[in-house]
């Protein structure tokens, strides 16, 4: 007996997504399509997190990098974060002077830990500042300049921080701050 090859699904096919940046009524329902979509496969697939990036090439060494990633947050929620030099102002798109890093945050017992990607930069050119629960991050290196907020689970002690640069990552590991009450 032989075996056919199982033909895929309409839902199972991978497509880029679009991302239109008008703000048309035709382009918002083509976005909240596209959106739902892929809400629609994270369903399917069982995935709580896709990241989604691209990259634009311009004359010369001219670059530019977007991407989002789509968590499943509490109650099923869905959160989008964008990262990349590319954003949507009030007409079309541009390209930032100022990168925005791709951080990720982890609550490891008693402590915070704050993974950043920033290449291109050297350890002496990245600044840090922590008030309570908000992280201020920023690097600047030639052309290179780097600047995010970051949001942390909780507040922690700024004193506590250490610091340690390889290969473009950052990682920042700080202890949180006893609870009040």
């Amino acid at each position: 007996m032989r075996k056919s090859a199982r033909q895929p699904r309409d839902s199972e096919k991978k497509e880029p997504v679009e991302v239109d940046l008008g703000f048309g009524l035709g382009g918002i329902f083509k976005g909240l399509g596209n959106f739902i979509e892929l809400l629609g496969e994270m369903a399917e697939e069982g995935s709580q997190e896709v990241t989604r990036t691209g990259e634009v090439k311009g004359p010369g060494r001219t670059r530019a990098m977007y991407g989002f990633t789509v968590k499943i947050g509490a109650g099923g929620v869905p959160e989008v974060e964008r990262f990349g030099t590319v954003r949507a102002p009030k007409m079309g798109a541009a390209v930032e002077e100022v990168r925005e890093p791709v951080v990720d945050v982890f609550d490891e017992g008693n402590e915070v830990v704050v993974i950043a990607e920033m290449p291109g930069v050297e350890e002496s050119d990245i600044q840090f500042e922590i008030k309570e629960d908000i992280l201020l991050l920023s690097a600047r290196h030639e052309e290179r300049k780097y600047s995010k907020e970051v949001l942390l689970p909780c507040a922690v002690l700024a004193d506590t921080a250490k610091a340690s640069y390889a290969n473009g990552i950052l990682e920042l590991r700080v202890t949180k701050a006893p609870a009040a009450g």
